[in-house]
């Protein structure tokens, strides 16, 4: 027996509206909220929200000085065709690449993840 029905993620970052927008376009997911919260949904049980934190400092990664601290894996069918959409919506692909079968971005708030084939 489960104690919850689903689960929600909540991402902190600068501007909750602009990375909602960013996952929004990436995952197809409606978008809504204001400027302190505003989350991306997929029906009545997936979600993804995003908290604005003052002062908010980004991860570094791959170091650790400022953990990742979260990621998130997006599959997708074919990274060479993801890849060019993923940027285009405003993702930043990472210097540092440790596989071949994923590649790591950084979205607009400095937050890694990775596209990796289904």
């Amino acid at each position: 027996m489960a104690i919850a029905r689903y689960p929600g993620l909540v991402i902190d970052c600068p501007d909750p509206p602009a990375l909602a927008r960013f996952y929004g376009s990436l995952l197809g997911w409606d978008v809504s909220g204001d400027e302190g919260w505003s989350e991306i949904r997929e029906g009545a049980t997936q979600c993804i929200s995003f908290q604005r934190v003052d002062p908010y400092t980004a991860p570094q990664w791959p170091g650790q000085d400022v953990p990742q601290q979260m990621h998130l894996d997006v599959m997708v069918q074919d990274l060479d065709a993801a890849e060019p959409e993923v940027l285009a919506l405003g993702a930043t692909k990472a210097e540092h690449q440790p596989g071949e079968t994923f590649r790591v971005f950084l979205d607009p708030a400095g937050h890694p993840f990775c596209i990796c084939v289904a």
